[in-house]
């Protein structure tokens, strides 16, 4: 009698283990959504995404205040339409807000960041951020500068300087 309750005990024990890991890798992994379909959606057009993906943050001043919901081509204007859901809490963003595409560290995940403006009006639910910067892709920085280190010309000796005899008074 006294093992079966022992065995009972510790099977529930790896039950709410296994449970509570779980909850804790769907936070961490940011699968689940902090905003929970209560807040308001914006969107920006960029030119170049990178590696940005669907779910991530959007934050202000390092706080995170939403997620990116949808990624997709923007037929009209050939470019990446991005929709953002950003939490009711923050509804005092103004429209001539900034967005533009960031980066965690040097090789880390990429997010989107927004700056504040100083316009009076602010954005409410379908508007769109005017003012984007599109994602830095480290290997067209890399190749813009291997391409003008080859085609810079290579420095010519200095010309050896020349001194004058002082005049004679």
């Amino acid at each position: 009698m006294r093992t079966r309750t022992s065995e009972i005990s510790v099977g529930v024990l790896v039950i709410v283990a296994a449970v509570a890991l779980f909850f804790l890798a769907m936070r961490v992994s940011g699968l689940t959504s902090s905003i929970s379909g209560d807040g308001y959606h914006v969107t920006a057009h960029f030119n170049n995404i990178g590696g940005l993906t669907d779910r991530a943050k959007v934050t202000m001043s390092g706080v995170t205040i939403g997620r990116v919901t949808s990624i997709t081509l923007d037929p009209k204007r050939q470019d990446a339409l991005v929709t953002l859901e950003l939490s009711n809490q923050v509804k005092d963003i103004s429209t001539d807000a900034a967005a533009s595409i960031l980066t965690s560290g040097l090789l880390g995940e990429q997010y989107i960041g927004i700056t504040p403006g100083a316009d009076s009006t602010f954005l409410k639910d379908g508007d769109e951020i005017e003012l984007t910067q599109s994602a830095l892709v480290l290997e067209d920085l890399i190749g813009k500068f291997l391409f003008n280190k080859a085609t810079e010309v290579p420095a010519t000796a200095a010309p050896a300087a020349t001194t004058s005899a002082p005049a004679a008074a």
